[in-house]
This record gives C-alpha cells, structure tokens and sequence, in this order.
C-alpha cells in the first residue's frame, strides 16, 4: 500500500508539472499577441515598410482558441491536482475510468494546439525570410516593426509556448500510464488474504 501512495505523490507532482506547462502556453502566446495590437501571428504574413516589417496577421480566433484551450488546460490540471492532493490526505480515490479519458481528451487538445503552434511560427517564419531581410526568424527579432517598440521578442514567446506545449502533452501520457499503474496496484491490494480468525473452523 505504501507503493500506492508514492505513486499517487508523483501525480501530484505531474498535476503540478501540467498545470505549470499550460500556463506557460497561454501567457507567452497571450504576450505575444498583445506585442501586436491584438494581431495573431501565428499562420500571419510578414511584408516591409520602408526598412520596418508589418504583420498582415491570420484570424484572431486561431490564437484565442491556443490561448484559450492551454489556459483551461491548466485550471483543470490545477483542479486535479487539489482534488487529488485531498484524496491523498483522506486516502480514498476516486474512479480512474473518468481521469484516463479526461487525460486522453486534453491530451488530444495539447496536441492540437501544440501543432498550430508549430506550423503557424512556420509559416510566418518562412514568410519574413522570404523578404531576404534576415537569415532565420531569431533574427527577425532585431529588425524594426510597425508599430515601433512591439513584437520584441515574438519568435521566443512562440517557442516557448511550443515546448511547453510539447512538454504538456508528454505529461498527460505519462499521466495516463500512471493513473493505470495506480489502479492496477490498488486493485492487488485489495485481494489480501482474510485474517487468520476467520480461517478457523467453528
């Protein structure tokens, strides 16, 4: 039984981990989008000004929809977490059957969003280096945009949220591994042999 419980202490640390990752995606992304009046970069268009860049940017909801799932992402980790930090104080748990299918739906939404990401910091990528401006979209950060003094540091917010996305969805599968390894232990040791009382004959 003492098995069980470490393994219940390393979801907590996983809840934690997750809930951490989640809010990271949402705010650098968040960040980034305020760096742009409001504009979503990711999937946007980049065209000079002069010796400036602007953003011709893609649909507002493409980012609010990563933002968004990341941060509700995050609240229902932290929500997991509380809720099983009580069941490990109390040590009575509840079904795995709904955390595993909960863990599977984020953890196809992680994937989603982490995809956008990825291709979305591509494309606008590829579009400021088609401008022979720079050489790579890191540098792109040092070129003036209109307006001045935004998108300082758009490709590294971007990055971030990707990894921590990436790093999110990563922690859900081994999330998932471990609510099944939890179940099947608690499962074992509940076929304890009777006492010995109740072995003697009347």
């Amino acid at each position: 039984m003492a098995g069980c419980c470490c393994l219940h202490l390393v979801e907590l640390v996983l809840f934690a981990a997750a809930f951490l990752c989640g809010a990271v995606a949402a705010v650098e992304l968040t960040w980034t989008q305020g760096s742009f009046n409001g504009d979503c970069p990711l999937y946007g268009v980049a065209v000079r000004n002069g010796s400036s860049l602007v953003l011709c940017p893609s649909a507002p909801s493409v980012c609010h929809f990563v933002a968004g799932t990341s941060g509700l992402l995050a609240l229902f980790c932290l929500l997991l977490l509380l809720v099983w930090a009580y069941c490990c104080y109390t040590q009575k748990f509840y079904s795995s059957v709904w955390l595993s299918i909960s863990l599977a739906i984020s953890s196809f939404l992680i994937l989603v969003c982490a995809c956008i990401l990825r291709f979305g910091t591509i494309s606008l990528c590829n579009s400021i280096v088609s401008l022979k401006l720079t050489v790579s979209c890191s540098e792109a950060q040092k070129i003036p945009w209109t307006p001045r003094g935004s998108t300082v540091q758009f490709y590294s917010n971007l990055h971030n949220a990707e990894m921590s996305s990436w790093v999110n969805l990563v922690l859900c599968m081994v999330l998932m591994l471990q609510v099944m390894k939890c179940s099947m232990c608690e499962r074992a040791s509940s076929y304890d042999l009777p006492e010995p009382d109740q072995w003697s004959l009347p």
